[in-house]
């Protein structure tokens, strides 16, 4: 699903987040930026180390905030690492809504034209995916706006219960 505003557009699709062609992709982070489990875990596995080495050296970080590394081996050039915890692995409404607004604010200010997300929150720091979506879209859809570089936002959701929930906030923006 996708919805459109000029040049801009928000997407959701399924699928598995290192391996979407994007210039820069969000990694759900805890703010001292080790990546264990989840999508954090999978970008290791995919990119190499040298991306937590090099979010290591940049933390920590207050929880919100969101840094810049490379991509690795990855087919995105950049990983964006959204402290959306802090070391409790817990998370919450504005946490997210932070962690969000600070990886477009970094990505927009590297000149990225493209940056896919992950559901922020929703895995090892078990936020309901609901409100969770309710938030990313919200902000993703106010941010592009007056977004100077970025054009396409896409949520990259790896189950189908992520993909309903978020195409289904996505479908209420449009209204």
């Amino acid at each position: 699903m996708i919805f459109r505003d000029g040049d801009k557009s928000i997407e959701v699709i399924q699928g598995d987040i290192t391996d979407y062609d994007s210039e820069a992709i969000v990694n759900a982070a805890n703010n001292h930026f080790w990546m264990g489990g989840g999508v954090a875990g999978a970008i290791k596995r995919k990119g190499g180390v040298i991306i937590e080495e090099e979010a290591m050296k940049l933390g920590p970080r207050t929880v919100g905030e969101a840094i810049l590394t490379s991509g690795g081996a990855l087919s995105a050039g950049y990983v964006i690492h959204a402290a959306v915890m802090g070391q409790d692995l817990q998370t919450d409404s504005d946490k997210i809504q932070k962690a969000t607004a600070s990886s477009l604010s970094v990505a927009d200010a590297k000149g990225i034209k493209s940056l896919a997300f992950p559901a922020l929150g929703t895995g090892v720091g078990g936020f309901p995916l609901q409100t969770a979506a309710e938030i990313m879209i919200t902000e993703v859809h106010k941010f592009l706006r007056t977004a100077k570089s970025l054009r396409r936002v896409t949520f990259v959701l790896y189950d189908d219960e992520a993909l309903r929930i978020f195409a289904g906030e996505l479908e209420r923006i449009q209204k």
